[in-house]
C-alpha cells in the first residue's frame, strides 16, 4: 500500500493536506516475461519440425507381405515400383494405394514387372547442403515464428493499455470502462420527450444551466453539484432522464452500468473506474450516467466473512475519483437505482452526490401527459379520453404506460384498423394488470356460475358501501395471469391518504367473492386464494404499520425495498406478534361479516346480476349501477 499526500491547494500548508491510503492494484510485470516465452515456444518448434511435421506431410504408405506382392504382380495390378536395398514401395494400377514390403533374394523379379506393365521409379537424392538445410528447416520458419509473435505481443499491449498485466488479454477488454458514448444530441431525447416527472426535470435543468451559462454561477461564487442521484421504482424514467439532460446541454453522455465494474481479478474495477473519470475529463463539458450503481457501491460491512474485496476497491475507487476531479471543468455525474437503502454513506455525502432526485410513480396528470407523448408516436382515434385511461391505469409506471399505447396500437392491427380506438386502450390496460384474454380456456357451466357470482360479489359489497371506488368493469373471461375473472374499481381523481374506513371496506370487497359463494352455492372454492392473501395484507398493515388499533401509533413492522415490492419486517415480540396475528383475524373476519349482511340483503340483485354476467361474460360499470339502481319487480300471486 502506498501513501499519497494530497493537497486541495498548492499554496496549503503541509499539516492541512489531507492523507489517503490507495492500494495500488496494478499488478507488477515480471522482469523479462518474454524471454522465458520465447525459449519455449522454439524447443517446442524444433521438436514439431523433428517429429511431426516430416510424417505429417509425408503421403500414407501400407505395409504388406511379400506373398501379397507377387500376387498383384501375378494380376498386373501394378503401378509405381521402387526396389530398394531393403524395401520395396510399389502402388496399385489406379495409384490410390501406396505399400511397401521387405525385400528377397529373386532374381527374376525385375522381368516378372517389366511383363506386368509395372514402372520403375528410382528418386535421385541430390544432398542438400547444410548452409541450405539450416535455412530451410530452422531459420525461416524461426523468423516467422518470430514475427508472428511480435504481432501478437503489439495486440496485447495495445489490448492492456496503462499498467495493466498480461492475464487480461483476451478477458473482456482490459481495463477500459466499456462506457458507452453518445455524443451530442443522444438520438434527441430532450426535456419534452419525458413527461409526468416535472419536479425531477425542474432540478435536472439547473445542471443544464450550468453547463450553458458557468460563468453566471462563478461570478456568485456558487458551485455546481458534483452529482445527482435519481431514485425511484423501475420504469419512471431515470435513464431517459439522465439522457435528457445531455441532449438539452448538447455535451458527450457517458453511459455504463455498475455491474460492469464487478470483475473477476482484484483491481480491474478500480482500473475501469479510473479510465472512466479519464475519459470524461478529456471530453470534458460531459455527463457520466452509472446505472443501477448499486451493484458497486453497496454498504461496506465490517467483518462480513466471504465479503467481495473486489468490490470494495471499485467502490473506494469511485469515491476518490469524485473527490479528485474538478467539478468546474462540467463534468457532471449522474447516477440511477431503485435501492437507494443499500447505497455507502460515504458515496451519498454532500461533495459527491449532493442532490437526490426522487422519480417516483406519476399522477393522474403525470399519467395523461406520459400517455399524450406516447400516443403522438401511433394513429389514433379523434375522439380517446386520456384522463379516463389514466384513472384506469392507476399506478403504472411509465414504461407500462409506454407499453399500453404499444398493445393498443398492435390491437389495431389485429383487428385490420388503421389507428388505435378508446376501446383498444382500454382493453390494453387490462392486459397490463391481468394479462391476455385466454380465449382456449373453457370452464365448465358450474365453474362459470361459481366466477360470475364472486365477482358480482365482489362488486356489489363495493357498490353497497359509502367512500369505495366505484366499479368500472365485470368480466369473467380468464387471463394468462391465472385470474378466471376479476372486477375493476377505477376512483374518479387521484388518492394519497386513505382512512380507516376506506381500508376497511377494501378488505370488506376482497371478501365479497367468497362471501357470494358460501352464500349461493353453501361451499368455497380456492379462487379466492388471492383476496385472501391481499385482505390479509392490508389488515395486518392496519395494525402494525398505519397505527390504527388498539396499540395506537407504534410501529410493528417495518418496510424494506419500498421500489421493489416493499418487503417487511416485524420488530417486536413473540408475544405480541401472537396478539397482532389475532387481531388480524378478528379484523378480516368482521369485514367478511359485513359483506356477508350486505349481500343477504340484496340477494336479489346479487342472483340478476350474476344471471347477466354468466350470459354476457363481460359488463361495464354503467350496466352494472343500471341493473343495481333498477327497482325490483315483485311477481303477484
Amino acid at each position: 500500500m502506498d501513501r499519497h499526500k494530497i493537497c486541495r491547494k498548492p499554496w496549503e500548508a503541509e499539516a492541512e493536506c489531507e492523507v489517503l491510503m490507495e492500494v495500488d492494484d496494478r499488478p507488477n510485470r515480471p522482469k523479462k516475461p518474454m524471454l522465458t516465452y520465447w525459449v519455449i515456444a522454439i524447443i517446442v518448434f524444433l521438436l514439431l519440425n523433428t517429429f511431426v511435421f516430416p510424417n505429417l506431410f509425408r503421403r500414407q504408405v501400407e505395409q504388406t507381405d511379400y506373398s501379397t506382392f507377387l500376387q498383384m504382380i501375378e494380376e498386373k495390378n501394378i503401378g509405381e515400383v521402387s526396389v530398394e536395398d531393403t524395401q520395396i514401395t510399389f502402388s496399385d494400377k489406379n495409384g490410390e494405394h501406396i505399400y511397401k514390403t521387405g525385400t528377397m533374394n529373386d532374381p527374376d523379379l525385375v522381368n516378372r514387372l517389366e511383363e506386368a506393365g509395372a514402372v520403375f521409379s528410382k528418386p535421385i537424392v541430390q544432398q542438400m547442403g547444410m548452409l541450405e538445410y539450416m535455412l530451410l528447416s530452422y531459420i525461416l520458419p524461426i523468423a516467422l515464428f518470430a514475427l508472428l509473435g511480435w504481432f501478437i505481443s503489439r495486440k496485447m499491449m495495445s489490448k492492456m493499455g496503462d499498467g495493466e498485466s498480461m492475464m487480461t488479454f483476451g478477458m473482456g477488454g482490459g481495463s477500459k470502462s466499456n462506457a458507452k458514448v453518445y455524443v451530442k444530441s443522444v438520438d434527441g431525447i430532450k426535456f419534452k420527450d419525458v413527461a409526468g416527472e416535472e419536479e425531477a426535470k425542474e432540478l435536472l435543468q439547473e445542471i443544464v444551466d450550468f453547463l450553458h451559462n458557468p460563468e453566471k454561477y462563478r461570478e456568485i461564487g456558487a458551485k455546481m453539484p458534483k452529482g445527482a442521484l435519481l431514485v425511484g421504482p423501475p420504469g419512471t424514467g431515470k435513464t431517459m432522464l439522465a439522457k435528457a439532460v445531455a441532449g438539452e446541454a448538447d455535451v458527450p453522455f457517458f453511459s455504463i452500468s455498475g455491474s460492469e465494474f464487478v470483475e473477476m481479478f482484484v483491481g480491474m474495477g478500480a482500473a475501469k473506474v479510473r479510465d472512466l473519470f479519464k475519459q470524461a475529463n478529456e471530453k470534458a463539458p460531459c455527463i457520466v450516467f452509472i446505472d443501477e450503481i448499486d451493484a458497486v457501491g453497496k454498504k461496506r460491512e465490517s467483518g462480513q466473512i466471504g465479503g467481495n474485496d473486489e468490490r470494495e476497491q471499485t467502490l473506494n475507487q469511485l469515491l476518490s475519483e469524485m473527490d479528485g476531479f474538478d467539478g468546474s471543468k462540467g463534468v457532471v455525474i449522474l447516477a440511477a437505482t431503485n435501492r437507494p437503502e443499500s447505497l455507502d454513506p460515504a458515496l451519498l455525502r454532500p461533495g459527491r452526490f449532493d442532490r437526490r432526485i426522487p422519480v417516483e410513480l406519476p399522477d393522474l396528470k403525470g399519467r395523461e401527459d406520459i400517455l399524450k407523448v406516447h400516443a403522438a408516436k401511433i394513429k389514433i382515434a379523434d375522439n380517446v379520453d386520456f384522463n379516463a385511461i389514466a384513472r384506469t391505469a392507476a399506478g403504472a409506471s411509465g414504461a407500462e404506460l409506454a407499453n399500453i399505447v404499444n398493445e393498443a396500437a398492435l390491437r389495431a392491427v389485429r383487428d385490420g384498423r388503421k389507428f388505435a380506438t378508446q376501446t383498444d386502450l382500454m382493453e390494453s390496460v387490462e392486459v397490463v394488470i391481468a394479462g391476455y384474454q385466454k380465449k382456449n380456456r373453457i370452464l365448465s357451466t358450474k365453474e362459470k356460475l361459481i366466477v360470475s357470482y364472486h365477482e358480482v360479489g365482489h362488486a356489489l359489497v363495493a357498490a353497497l358501501q359509502t367512500n369505495s371506488a366505484p366499479v368500472q368493469k365485470i368480466t369473467i373471461i380468464p387471463r394468462t395471469s391465472g385470474a378466471l375473472g376479476f372486477t375493476m374499481q377505477v376512483d374518479e381523481g387521484e388518492k394519497y391518504l386513505m382512512t380507516k374506513e376506506e381500508l376497511e371496506n377494501k378488505i370488506a370487497t376482497f371478501t365479497g367473492g367468497r362471501v357470494a359463494e358460501e352464500l349461493v352455492f353453501g361451499d368455497v372454492t380456492t379462487g379466492a386464494s388471492n383476496d385472501i392473501e391481499q385482505a390479509t395484507k392490508l389488515a395486518r398493515a392496519i395494525i402494525t404499520r398505519y397505527g390504527m388499533s388498539e396499540f395506537g401509533m407504534v410501529a410493528m413492522e417495518s418496510l424494506n425495498n419500498v421500489y421493489l415490492g416493499g418487503d417487511t419486517s416485524m420488530s417486536c415480540s413473540q408475544e405480541t406478534a401472537a396478539k397482532i396475528d389475532d387481531l388480524v383475524v378478528a379484523l378480516v373476519q368482521k369485514q367478511y361479516e359485513k359483506a356477508k349482511n350486505l349481500l343477504n340483503s340484496h340477494m336479489d340483485k346479487l342472483h340478476e346480476i350474476s344471471k347477466f354476467l354468466y350470459e354476457h361474460e363481460t359488463i361495464t360499470g354503467e350496466e352494472f349501477m343500471e341493473i343495481l339502481n333498477r327497482p325490483q319487480i315483485v311477481e303477484q300471486d
